[in-house]
Protein backbone atom coordinates (compact mmCIF):
# COMPACT_ATOMS: atom_id res chain seq x y z
CA UNK A 1 0.00 0.00 0.00
CA UNK A 2 1.30 3.17 -0.90
CA UNK A 3 0.50 6.41 0.84
CA UNK A 4 0.12 10.22 -0.85
CA UNK A 5 -0.01 13.32 1.62
CA UNK A 6 -1.05 16.88 0.50
CA UNK A 7 0.55 19.69 2.39
CA UNK A 8 -1.22 23.04 2.10
CA UNK A 9 1.21 25.75 1.61
CA UNK A 10 2.44 28.03 4.67
CA UNK A 11 0.31 31.34 5.37
CA UNK A 12 0.70 33.61 2.51
CA UNK A 13 -0.10 37.37 2.05
CA UNK A 14 -3.20 37.59 3.55
CA UNK A 15 -4.24 41.29 2.87
CA UNK A 16 -3.46 40.79 -1.16
CA UNK A 17 -6.26 41.45 -3.18
CA UNK A 18 -4.73 39.83 -6.11
CA UNK A 19 -3.11 36.67 -7.28
CA UNK A 20 0.10 38.05 -7.59
CA UNK A 21 0.51 39.73 -4.37
CA UNK A 22 -0.89 36.93 -2.47
CA UNK A 23 2.17 34.31 -3.74
CA UNK A 24 4.22 34.99 -0.87
CA UNK A 25 4.54 33.24 2.14
CA UNK A 26 4.31 35.41 5.72
CA UNK A 27 6.70 35.02 8.00
CA UNK A 28 4.39 33.20 10.35
CA UNK A 29 4.01 30.85 7.26
CA UNK A 30 7.44 30.10 6.84
CA UNK A 31 7.71 29.00 10.50
CA UNK A 32 4.62 26.55 9.91
CA UNK A 33 6.51 24.90 7.54
CA UNK A 34 9.51 24.60 9.70
CA UNK A 35 7.72 23.55 12.06
CA UNK A 36 6.04 20.75 10.13
CA UNK A 37 8.94 19.47 8.33
CA UNK A 38 10.67 19.01 12.33
CA UNK A 39 7.49 17.01 12.59
CA UNK A 40 7.17 14.88 9.60
CA UNK A 41 11.25 14.07 10.24
CA UNK A 42 10.47 13.06 13.88
CA UNK A 43 7.03 11.37 13.17
CA UNK A 44 7.18 9.73 9.54
CA UNK A 45 9.07 7.42 7.25
CA UNK A 46 11.00 9.96 4.54
CA UNK A 47 9.13 10.13 1.47
CA UNK A 48 10.09 8.85 -2.30
CA UNK A 49 9.09 11.10 -4.36
CA UNK A 50 8.44 15.33 -3.37
CA UNK A 51 5.94 17.03 -5.68
CA UNK A 52 5.42 20.48 -5.73
CA UNK A 53 3.42 23.35 -7.53
CA UNK A 54 5.11 25.81 -9.35
CA UNK A 55 3.58 29.04 -6.68
CA UNK A 56 6.15 30.52 -5.26
CA UNK A 57 4.26 29.68 -1.65
CA UNK A 58 4.67 26.63 -2.43
CA UNK A 59 7.84 26.71 -3.68
CA UNK A 60 8.98 28.25 -0.55
CA UNK A 61 7.12 26.25 1.88
CA UNK A 62 8.74 23.28 0.51
CA UNK A 63 12.18 24.65 0.78
CA UNK A 64 10.77 25.47 4.59
CA UNK A 65 9.72 21.75 5.67
CA UNK A 66 13.59 20.65 4.59
CA UNK A 67 15.12 17.37 3.40
CA UNK A 68 12.26 15.38 3.15
CA UNK A 69 13.97 12.32 1.93
CA UNK A 70 13.99 13.22 -2.44
CA UNK A 71 14.50 16.61 -3.79
CA UNK A 72 11.52 18.55 -4.85
CA UNK A 73 10.14 18.04 -8.56
CA UNK A 74 8.03 20.79 -9.44
CA UNK A 75 4.60 20.42 -11.30
CA UNK A 76 2.26 22.91 -12.07
CA UNK A 77 -0.72 20.50 -12.14
CA UNK A 78 -0.71 21.00 -8.14
CA UNK A 79 -0.89 25.02 -8.73
CA UNK A 80 -4.21 26.70 -6.89
CA UNK A 81 -7.20 27.50 -8.88
CA UNK A 82 -7.31 31.98 -9.59
CA UNK A 83 -9.72 32.60 -6.84
CA UNK A 84 -9.37 35.98 -7.60
CA UNK A 85 -10.23 36.03 -11.32
CA UNK A 86 -13.31 34.07 -9.97
CA UNK A 87 -14.37 36.12 -8.16
CA UNK A 88 -14.17 39.39 -10.24
CA UNK A 89 -15.83 37.56 -13.08
CA UNK A 90 -18.82 36.42 -10.15
CA UNK A 91 -19.08 40.01 -9.87
CA UNK A 92 -18.80 40.96 -13.37
CA UNK A 93 -21.38 38.42 -14.25
CA UNK A 94 -24.25 38.72 -11.12
CA UNK A 95 -23.12 41.65 -9.35
CA UNK A 96 -21.57 39.80 -5.99
CA UNK A 97 -19.08 42.03 -4.55
CA UNK A 98 -15.67 40.27 -3.27
CA UNK A 99 -15.77 39.15 -0.18
CA UNK A 100 -14.29 40.05 3.48
CA UNK A 101 -12.99 37.18 5.78
CA UNK A 102 -16.39 36.74 7.16
CA UNK A 103 -18.09 36.23 3.81
CA UNK A 104 -16.07 33.74 2.09
CA UNK A 105 -18.15 30.62 3.84
CA UNK A 106 -21.14 32.28 1.75
CA UNK A 107 -18.94 33.43 -1.27
CA UNK A 108 -16.90 30.21 -2.56
CA UNK A 109 -19.48 27.87 -2.80
CA UNK A 110 -21.23 30.51 -5.03
CA UNK A 111 -18.07 30.85 -7.26
CA UNK A 112 -17.60 27.03 -7.36
CA UNK A 113 -21.12 26.77 -8.17
CA UNK A 114 -21.22 29.55 -11.22
CA UNK A 115 -17.55 28.09 -12.26
CA UNK A 116 -19.46 24.57 -12.70
CA UNK A 117 -21.89 25.68 -14.51
CA UNK A 118 -19.22 27.51 -17.17
CA UNK A 119 -20.92 30.79 -16.22
CA UNK A 120 -17.65 32.22 -15.27
CA UNK A 121 -14.11 31.42 -15.83
CA UNK A 122 -10.45 32.34 -15.21
CA UNK A 123 -7.44 30.84 -17.67
CA UNK A 124 -8.81 27.45 -16.95
CA UNK A 125 -12.67 26.00 -16.47
CA UNK A 126 -13.61 24.12 -13.75
CA UNK A 127 -13.71 20.57 -15.74
CA UNK A 128 -10.22 22.09 -16.78
CA UNK A 129 -9.09 22.35 -13.34
CA UNK A 130 -10.59 19.18 -11.95
CA UNK A 131 -9.18 17.02 -15.06
CA UNK A 132 -5.15 18.97 -14.02
CA UNK A 133 -5.91 18.23 -10.28
CA UNK A 134 -7.34 14.45 -11.00
CA UNK A 135 -4.14 13.84 -13.38
CA UNK A 136 -1.50 14.72 -10.99
CA UNK A 137 -3.83 12.69 -8.33
CA UNK A 138 -3.05 9.44 -10.42
CA UNK A 139 0.51 10.10 -11.06
CA UNK A 140 1.57 10.58 -7.95
CA UNK A 141 -0.79 6.98 -6.57
CA UNK A 142 2.26 4.61 -6.95
CA UNK A 143 1.60 0.98 -4.81
CA UNK A 144 4.26 0.79 -1.93
CA UNK A 145 5.48 4.52 -2.33
CA UNK A 146 4.87 7.41 -0.50
CA UNK A 147 4.56 10.93 -1.70
CA UNK A 148 4.85 14.40 -0.20
CA UNK A 149 2.69 16.82 -2.46
CA UNK A 150 2.68 20.85 -1.73
CA UNK A 151 -0.23 22.38 -2.62
CA UNK A 152 -3.49 24.81 -1.95
CA UNK A 153 -6.96 24.42 -0.28
CA UNK A 154 -8.50 24.73 -3.65
CA UNK A 155 -6.29 21.56 -5.45
CA UNK A 156 -7.14 19.73 -1.98
CA UNK A 157 -10.98 20.23 -2.27
CA UNK A 158 -10.53 19.35 -6.12
CA UNK A 159 -8.78 16.26 -4.94
CA UNK A 160 -11.34 15.20 -1.89
CA UNK A 161 -14.29 15.83 -4.93
CA UNK A 162 -12.64 13.58 -7.33
CA UNK A 163 -12.12 10.47 -4.43
CA UNK A 164 -15.85 11.92 -2.33
CA UNK A 165 -18.25 12.24 -4.90
CA UNK A 166 -18.77 15.97 -3.86
CA UNK A 167 -20.90 18.37 -5.88
CA UNK A 168 -19.46 21.97 -6.67
CA UNK A 169 -21.08 23.30 -3.07
CA UNK A 170 -20.29 20.87 -0.71
CA UNK A 171 -16.00 20.78 -2.14
CA UNK A 172 -16.51 24.53 -1.07
CA UNK A 173 -17.36 23.84 1.99
CA UNK A 174 -14.45 21.23 2.50
CA UNK A 175 -11.92 23.49 1.50
CA UNK A 176 -13.04 26.78 2.97
CA UNK A 177 -11.74 25.28 6.72
CA UNK A 178 -8.34 23.91 5.11
CA UNK A 179 -5.28 25.39 7.70
CA UNK A 180 -2.16 26.61 6.17
CA UNK A 181 0.47 24.05 6.32
CA UNK A 182 -2.15 21.52 6.77
CA UNK A 183 -1.88 17.66 6.39
CA UNK A 184 -4.39 15.19 4.26
CA UNK A 185 -3.62 11.72 3.72
CA UNK A 186 -4.76 9.56 0.56
CA UNK A 187 -3.88 5.19 0.94
CA UNK A 188 -3.22 3.78 -2.51
CA UNK A 189 -4.80 0.44 -2.35
CA UNK A 190 -4.83 -2.39 -5.06
CA UNK A 191 -8.53 -1.00 -6.19
CA UNK A 192 -7.70 2.51 -6.15
CA UNK A 193 -7.24 5.53 -3.90
CA UNK A 194 -8.89 6.27 -0.42
CA UNK A 195 -9.05 9.88 1.29
CA UNK A 196 -8.19 8.43 5.39
CA UNK A 197 -6.95 11.90 6.65
CA UNK A 198 -7.85 15.67 6.39
CA UNK A 199 -7.03 19.05 7.53
CA UNK A 200 -4.18 17.81 10.72
CA UNK A 201 -1.94 19.98 12.26
CA UNK A 202 -0.15 18.29 15.21
CA UNK A 203 2.65 20.59 14.64
CA UNK A 204 0.29 23.27 15.99
CA UNK A 205 -0.96 21.35 18.94
CA UNK A 206 0.90 23.28 21.38
CA UNK A 207 -0.95 25.53 23.23
CA UNK A 208 1.90 28.31 22.67
CA UNK A 209 0.98 27.87 18.65
CA UNK A 210 -2.40 28.68 18.74
CA UNK A 211 -2.10 31.51 17.42
CA UNK A 212 -0.74 29.73 13.90
CA UNK A 213 -3.84 27.24 13.24
CA UNK A 214 -4.11 29.71 10.53
CA UNK A 215 -6.81 29.20 7.36
CA UNK A 216 -6.11 32.66 5.35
Amino acid sequence: MGEIILVRHGQANSAANDAESYDRLSDLGRQQAAWLGDWLRAHEPGFDRVITGTLRRQRDTAAELGDMGAAPEPDPRLNELDYFALGQALRDRHGVPMPDADDFAVHAPRVMEAWHRAEIASHESFAEFETRVTSVLQAAAAPGRRVLCVTSAGVIGMIARSLLGLDPRRMAHVLLPIRNSSIHRVQVMPHGTVLSGYNATPHLDAPDRAHARTVY
